[in-house]
């Protein structure tokens, strides 16, 4: 588990929560956690869950495929 020196807090609780249904990046869940991206990695591993890149919905993927389209022109 990642090594923090406190047990899990509200913060900690929401930032998880929120990152597993998608309303937080990973990046910005960990920074709402107070812990690094690494960090935050490792806690979701440790609790059974996996990491998810990259889009999570259509509407996601439509957004990163139309700024994809803009940097080609």
């Amino acid at each position: 588990m990642a090594s923090t020196s406190r047990g899990p807090t509200d913060e900690l609780a929401t930032a998880v929560g929120r990152y597993v249904l998608g309303d937080l990046s990973l990046g910005r869940a960990a920074e709402e956690a107070g812990l690094s991206r690494w960090e935050f990695e490792e806690l979701l591993s440790d609790a059974g869950f996996s990491a998810l890149y990259g889009p999570r919905t259509d509407e996601q993927l439509d957004g990163e495929i139309d700024v994809a389209r803009d940097l080609d022109q």
